[in-house]
């Protein structure tokens, strides 16, 4: 396939990986036509009853990761999700808006395990005996994904219009990346453009490599023509892939084995077949043609000059 049509198709397919849909989530239509929200309550701890206690509670396991804290820095390096929304739960119950942000994100990366742990291993199966130039990557992705969500199932409810429910909490309760969030998934806080445009100033000024992130599907092509709310790096393919490398310039885990490169290759389907490449590297070779690349730089430059982080 040559070079120019194969570059928009890439382009393309990175990006509809970054919507972070698990296969086998369910739940869309309720949110998107305003239905009521599937508000289940988080599982009650293990009581040695169910499947949970096979597993053994393992300690968390952190990395240094610049700018983050503690618990931020869980979400990427905790080799038990479960543990560690144990750990948020403690902090949800007393109002911690970062504490609801963190726990949205669990729920949303174990979604697909969780709905059905059978289902996703069968999956796996098939994946390995198909043989795909980019199978054994994909299921390296989707053995990480089991591991970390393993003791998490069907009975926690993890659905779109509960992790929605999830941010509208963090959001309500002072998390501007969960703000940020919902503006990308069309349920703002609040309507019309003035708010918009405040939230994006807001975002810029925090430098939360977090909020970048979770904002950045609003700048792409779905914000095309709305310059002039949304920002100057906003209305293109190219931009939403500037605001996801400028989160990792923040601090954000864009490593090869962090979520951003896992629900590529898991929920997308798009596999690096370097596994030393980290997003912007894979970004750039997999999604940015060679004449857009100069582009790419300026507008993580212009992002990056309202945090003080140079570019």
């Amino acid at each position: 396939m040559p070079r120019k049509l194969l570059l928009p198709i890439l382009l393309v397919g990175l990006l509809g990986a970054l919507a972070w849909m698990p296969l086998r989530q369910v739940g869309w239509d309720d949110v998107v036509s305003g239905g009521p929200a599937d508000v289940a309550a988080m599982a009650s701890p293990d009581d040695g009853t169910g499947p949970r206690s096979a597993a053994r509670l393992r300690p968390l396991a952190y990395r240094t990761v610049p700018g983050l804290s503690p618990l931020r820095r869980g979400f990427e390096e905790s080799d038990d999700l479960f543990a560690y929304s144990r750990e948020l739960m403690a902090g949800v119950a007393v109002g911690d808006a970062d504490a609801m942000w963190l726990l949205s994100l669990v729920q949303d990366y174990c979604a697909g395990f969780a709905a059905d742990p059978t289902g996703y291993a069968q999956d796996s199966r098939v994946i390995a005996k198909l043989g795909l130039s980019g199978g054994a990557a994909m299921l390296s992705a989707r053995q990480r994904v089991q591991q970390r969500c393993a003791r998490f199932v069907p009975q926690d409810g993890f659905s779109l219009p509960m992790i929605v429910n999830q941010r509208m909490q963090a959001a309500r309760a002072g998390s501007l990346a969960a703000e940020a969030a919902l503006l990308a998934m069309d349920r703002p806080l609040e309507a019309g453009d003035e708010y918009r445009r405040e939230l994006v100033q807001r975002v810029l000024d925090s430098g939360d490599p977090f909020a970048f992130v979770a904002i950045a599907p609003a700048m792409g092509s779905v914000g095309s023509g709305r310059s002039e709310t949304l920002g100057d790096v906003s209305g293109s393919d190219l931009s939403e892939i500037a605001w996801r490398i400028a989160s990792c310039r923040l601090g954000m885990d864009c490593s090869p084995a962090g979520s951003m490169m896992t629900n590529y290759c898991v929920n997308g389907g798009i596999c690096s077949q370097d596994e030393t490449q980290d997003f912007s590297t894979f970004a750039r070779d997999a999604g940015v043609p060679r004449q857009g690349e100069d582009n790419v730089d300026e507008m993580v430059g212009t992002l990056l000059s309202h945090t003080g982080v140079e570019g």
